[in-house]
Parts: structure tokens; C-alpha cells; sequence
């Protein structure tokens, strides 16, 4: 599986799920990602997260595919 690190914005407090998705580049599209939330295919802290817009926060691991993403 393949770590991939994000910062938040400063300033910021969360990233919805889906452009989060889109924004360390492992989906190619927002459609692809709300397609991938809604097939119950991400996990949020090792839960199924089906909420297109959940506001990740720092702190927080999604895993989907290959990947788990680890939001700072």
C-alpha cells in the first residue's frame, strides 16, 4: 500500500472527501470520486465512508485502492 501525505491549508480545518481524492491525484475525475464514495470503496479511519462531502480533518486516514491517505 502506498502512503501518501496531505496538509491541509492554512487556515483550513477540513477537506471535503471527494476533492481530497481528486487532489492527491487517485482519481482522475469528481465524478470518478463520487462514484467510489458511493460504492462504499473508501474508508475513513477504518470505517466505510459513504458521504460524497465528509470533512476530513487533520488527523485523519482514508484508504481507497492501494492508497492510504494521511491528512495533516
Amino acid at each position: 500500500m502506498e502512503t501518501i501525505g496531505f496538509d491541509l491549508r492554512e487556515g483550513e480545518d477540513f477537506i471535503p472527501l471527494i476533492q481530497l481524492l481528486k487532489a492527491v491525484d487517485v482519481v482522475e475525475s469528481g465524478s470518478m470520486a463520487q462514484e467510489c464514495v458511493s460504492a462504499g470503496l473508501v474508508r475513513r479511519n477504518g470505517e466505510i465512508e459513504l458521504r460524497k462531502r465528509a470533512k476530513i480533518r487533520s488527523g485523519e486516514v482514508i484508504v481507497f485502492d492501494k492508497y492510504e491517505i494521511r491528512v495533516r
